[in-house]
């Protein structure tokens, strides 16, 4: 009997262990999760689709000189406010051949398919990897050499130039002009003597006298040529080299007067004495060019286009520029854009007395960059 007992109570302490188990599950039932709950698909990350083209850039200087590399880098920069979807890979102070083969393959190496070389010495680089990766688009600017994949954009300056030298030969009151450049290269030769046909046209009593650095970059040899130029008597002083800074600093702390080129940001260095200057201004141009890369239609051209076409622009008139003086260069401008006013239409002799634009006869792009003379009334050698 007392083993039944011992028994009927162990079976009745089982049955309440057990009921006190089944009273715990509910607490599990939240894993219960019904299978159409988002969660997983919430925690899932978004896919990346990658850019829609990646563009190599490269600059023989920095970004950030207010000359030649700033606005190629501002206008390259362009493309990316156009077109979101593209992405670009720049390099500055890529100063010579050997770099610019190096930086440029590997850009591509890293996905590049189209490469924009802004510097006078990435060219031919350019042109040599061009021929090495032919699905990849090469676009080089201010050069002369084309491909199957390389092409050459720019400016037309020549008649901004002009413009320029009109303001220059209304406000000279020595009649004398210095020209700072880097090298005797043909367009070079070509925006010196379209300055000086302006200043010309107003002043025929003016001299425009062009010095050389044989540098694109070197600040002490362009603040060393733009002395020299003042102290000769130049009341009036400009450059083409990459980056106007020295020149226009220099100038503006001897009170002397000031032409910029390249940047609009040049002005910032003659608060005082500057007249004017002009910049490019390619970002559109650009960003036409690399649609027509995305849309599969690009061809190589050979493109040169205009301040009337937007490719350059014209700085703010100085704080010393009379009005009427202001009104007269912008004249000229909308004569140059109708056609009315050739900058260099014949008869045009040079410092020899030799005809090299026949009366009649206009100077056509092809030739500006082989320019290898200096119009009569300036003083330097073009060689």
């Amino acid at each position: 009997m007392f083993k039944k007992s011992i028994f009927i109570l162990a079976v009745l302490m089982i049955a309440a262990l057990t009921l006190s188990a089944c009273g715990t599950q509910p607490a599990a039932a939240p894993a219960e999760v019904p299978a159409e709950a988002p969660v997983a698909e919430e925690a899932a990350a978004p896919e990346e689709t990658g850019p829609c083209l990646i563009i190599g850039a490269t600059y023989g200087g920095p970004i950030n000189d207010a000359g030649y590399n700033q606005a190629m880098h501002e206008s390259i920069m362009e493309i990316k406010k156009n077109i979101d979807c593209v992405e670009i890979v720049e390099a500055e102070n890529v100063y010579d051949e050997a770099g610019a083969t190096t930086t440029i393959e590997q850009m591509i190496q890293n996905g590049a398919k189209m490469i924009i070389a802004t510097a006078f010495s990435h060219q031919d680089p350019a042109y040599q990897l061009s021929l090495k990766y032919p699905d990849v688009i090469f676009e080089h600017a201010g050069g002369w050499m084309m491909g199957e994949n390389f092409a050459n954009f720019f400016g037309k300056p020549p008649d901004v130039w002009f413009a320029k030298g009109v303001a220059v030969g209304l406000m000279t009151t020595t009649n004398r002009i210095g020209f700072v450049a880097a090298f005797p290269l043909g367009w070079t030769l070509t925006f010196a003597n379209a300055f000086h046909l302006g200043a010309k046209s107003v002043n025929p009593d003016v001299v425009t006298e062009v010095k050389f650095t044989y540098a694109w970059g070197d600040s002490a040899k362009e603040a060393e040529v733009t002395n020299s130029l003042i102290n000769g008597g130049a009341d009036v002083i400009t450059m083409h080299v990459d980056s106007p800074a020295t020149v226009l600093s220099t100038a503006e702390s001897r009170g002397v007067y000031s032409v910029g080129f390249q940047s609009l940001a040049a002005q910032q260095f003659a608060p005082k004495y500057w007249i004017v200057g002009s910049g490019y201004t390619l970002g559109d141009k650009l960003t036409w060019l690399t649609s027509t890369v995305l849309d599969g239609t690009w061809t190589p051209i050979f493109l040169r286009c205009s301040l009337k076409e937007g490719c350059m622009a014209l700085s703010e008139f100085g704080p010393e520029v009379p009005q009427d003086v202001q009104d007269q260069v912008l004249q000229v401008v909308d004569d140059l854009d109708a056609g009315t006013i050739v900058a260099f239409k014949g008869p045009i002799l040079d410092q020899d007395g030799n005809m090299v634009v026949p009366e009649g006869e206009v100077l056509t792009d092809d030739v500006m960059g082989n320019v290898d003379w200096m119009v009569q009334g300036m003083v330097g050698s073009p060689k």
